[in-house]
């Protein structure tokens, strides 16, 4: 209940601040499971994409965000419920396996269900190359996999900014991929990377992103270790790939 009262709320808001447009509503089945795999720029599109369809979205956010202490804990832990995201621990050896369980029960109740391919938001605005937790999942689940493009979101929020800038965000809905004809071939890495690649091509012709074949959280790690950029990062690493060759 408290969802569909705090959206009620909301999305008046978000349409007069940010004048979100979203095309392709009509791709969102009225009922019955499938699994939204969007692209993924900012922490705010877990926001914006519930919020824009009528249809409830379950997101997975990180335990932290459900466990903080005072007032101040309380109301993150009721925004985080009231906008459909359930904890997962990510921290923990076993986070993979946890969110594809979450994400199991939540689909085998015919709802909507959304999970980030490459599984960290982008360093540079670039599309990076997915992960195959959705894959996997739309298998087990046997539903089909609706492509997202969120743009604009970046602006809303930079990395680090806490406090929202006001830009239009875009959302571009795609038409639903059938991946029936692999059903009863999960555990298949070779088949679960052909639809991953399939679901990342949907996401560049949609988005019209340069495409990057490498994980963006790898990318993040040499960042980090080398304090260069998202682009001189993937320059280096092609570099000691080639070298290694």
């Amino acid at each position: 209940m408290f969802y569909w009262i705090l959206k009620a709320i909301l999305t008046p808001i978000l349409r007069l601040l940010f004048r979100p447009q979203v095309e392709g509503l009509e791709n969102i089945p009225e009922k019955g499971a499938a699994i939204l795999a969007p692209s993924h720029m900012a922490f705010c599109d877990s926001v914006f994409l519930p919020l824009m369809v009528p249809r409830r979205v379950t997101f997975l956010a990180k335990q932290e965000y459900f466990t903080g202490k005072g007032l101040k804990g309380w109301a993150t832990r009721q925004f985080m419920r009231g906008i459909g995201m359930v904890p997962v621990d990510r921290a923990s050896g076993s986070a993979a396996k946890a969110a594809l369980e979450t994400g199991a029960r939540i689909l085998s109740e015919g709802r909507l269900f959304s999970l980030y391919p490459e599984g960290t938001r982008s360093p540079d605005g670039r599309l990076y190359r997915g992960k195959t937790g959705v894959a996997r999942l739309a298998l087990s689940a046997e539903v089909p996999v609706i492509p997202v493009v969120m743009s604009g979101t970046d602006k809303v929020q930079p990395l680090g900014r806490v406090i929202p800038r006001i830009h239009k965000v875009r959302i571009k809905i795609g038409k639903p991929l059938d991946f029936s004809r692999y059903h009863g071939m999960s555990g298949d890495r070779f088949v679960e990377r052909s639809m991953t690649d399939e679901l990342m091509y949907e996401l560049m012709m949609l988005s019209g992103q340069e495409y990057v074949d490498m994980y963006a959280s790898k990318v993040k790690l040499e960042m980090d270790k080398s304090g260069n950029s998202a682009p001189e990062a993937v320059a280096k690493m092609r570099n000691r790939t080639r070298l290694a060759a």
